[in-house]
């Protein structure tokens, strides 16, 4: 060893990881067993699911469009626009206090079971690559690859790439659109080509090279564990109690039940070895459990030694499941979505904005009379084009823009002229009260200001500024 150098280190630090820093890449041994099974007919209806819900329609709208140039995000039937701050503000909310809770009562059993990245890697992209590697997936990547099996694989990634983008940017862009997109040539959209090449070269990269490593080092998740976790909640784990000490051979005298035959980590996705404890790179798949159980029955020994338990469970054999959090969340979360369903129900059918008048806010008329300016905006949340008309009870008013038709989801503005005495501003401010309806039964009644003279009789002559 070189005078002053490091030592070699005694562990791995990244299971991708070889000793001399170059990648690792993993092969993970499919186990067959009662997870495996079940995991794969949820894994089927997730596909369905992902792939079928851009086409669902509720109320004539997407059921999950996130419409980004047009600034509007439809979530099961109800349309979201920027300024929605309060129901989009609750709705983020409950999502990441459902995922505390899941958490706290499941550990990542999104992770192993729900997630698109795992869902498409282990039920797709692995099965294609073993189909079309056969002896050289098998060996660890030691056997030589046919240029022919090569090439096969990476056309099949490429068209499983392009079938994960049409279907990513259906949530984004529309069924409708992409559709069109679909049919028509690249040269007569260029740009909306280029999003689909863009979105189906990361779809590539992901699966055919990144791979576990998006769960591993990307995606945030597997980080929050320490602060999601409890020494409670179900996570993947292996009894040392029962499999310690490990050891090969038929003699078991002095020996644990773990024979130490190395399949709970040969088909681990992402090459954690499950008997070092909890770790952050675990999915929770349960591969490492199926593989255990059918070495158990092997063996004569009852499965479990690796199971689905809990740190203190483990530790102590005791199971604790209630404890304040599962309490609390629940309660936050109920909290938040009635809130979500009390704004989401008092929603109006458009929202009325007053805007500054960029121009002179007022003029002096020879009658003494103040001409003042009003800017009224308007949006339509509603689903169909309405047609609005504004008046003003107790001022006399005039407008070149008014009435109003708006398509859905559309803002337009109205500039209003308002006539009043003098004798009505006080401090260069008078009241008026707005009445806004649509003709099918929405109205609504706001009040505003309009600017004036600082006093009664006005300023020097003619057009007034500020106050």
């Amino acid at each position: 060893m070189t005078v002053g150098a490091p030592p070699p280190a005694e562990e791995q630090v990244l299971s991708t990881l070889n000793r001399d820093g170059s990648r690792r890449w993993l092969r993970p041994r499919p186990s067959p067993g009662r997870f495996l099974a079940a995991r794969r007919a949820v894994a089927a209806v997730l596909v369905v699911l992902f792939t079928g819900l851009p086409f669902v329609k509720i109320g004539g709208k997407p059921a999950l469009l996130f419409d980004l140039p047009a600034r509007e995000f439809t979530f099961f039937g109800h349309t979201f626009l920027p300024t929605d701050t309060l129901p989009l503000a609750l709705l983020v909310l409950s999502i990441f206090v459902s995922i505390f809770l899941l958490t706290a009562l499941f550990g990542r059993i999104w992770c192993g079971w729900a997630c698109p990245q795992t869902v498409y890697m282990e039920f797709l992209f692995r099965p294609l690559e073993r189909f079309f590697e056969g002896r050289h997936y098998s060996t660890g990547g030691r056997a030589p690859l046919h240029p022919l099996r090569a090439v096969g694989k990476y056309a099949a990634f490429l068209a499983a790439s392009l079938y994960l983008a049409h279907t990513f940017l259906a949530y984004f862009v529309g069924v409708d659109r992409l559709w069109a997109w679909m049919h028509r040539s690249p040269v007569e959209h260029p740009t909306a080509f280029l999003v689909v090449a863009g979105t189906t070269g990361l779809m590539m990269l992901d699966f055919a090279y990144f791979r576990e490593q998006v769960c591993t080092l990307m995606c945030p998740y597997g980080r929050f564990q320490s602060v999601l976790l409890d020494r409670q909640s179900l996570i993947v784990s292996y009894d040392p109690r029962r499999g310690e000490p490990r050891g090969k051979g038929r003699r078991r005298d002095g020996l644990g039940d773990c024979i130490d035959c190395g399949l709970c980590v040969a088909t681990c996705p992402t090459g954690i070895d499950i008997r070092d404890g909890l770790q952050m790179e675990c999915l929770h798949c349960a591969q490492c459990i199926d593989a255990c159980d059918a070495v158990m029955k092997r063996v004569g020994k009852p499965r479990g030694l690796i199971r689905y338990s809990s740190q203190e469970a483990i530790e102590t054999g005791r199971v604790r499941m209630l404890r304040p959090r599962i309490f609390l969340y629940p309660l936050v979360l109920a909290g938040l979505l009635t809130g979500f369903g009390w704004v989401l129900g008092h929603r109006a059918a458009a929202d009325i904005d007053f805007l500054r008048v960029r121009s002179t806010p007022y003029r002096v008329r020879p009658d003494g009379r103040v001409e003042s300016a009003l800017q009224v905006k308007i949006t339509n949340r509603s689903s169909g084009k309405r047609t609005y008309r504004v008046a003003l009870a107790d001022a006399e008013w005039f407008s070149s823009d008014l009435p109003l038709t708006l398509p859905p989801r559309a803002s337009g503005t109205a500039l209003i002229h308002v006539v009043l005495p003098a004798e009505r501003f006080r401090r260069g401010r008078a009241d008026v009260t707005v009445q806004v309806e649509d003709g099918s039964g929405w109205r609504t009644v706001r009040r505003h200001h309009v600017l004036g003279p600082l006093f009664a009789g006005g300023s020097a002559a003619g057009a007034g500024g500020s106050p």
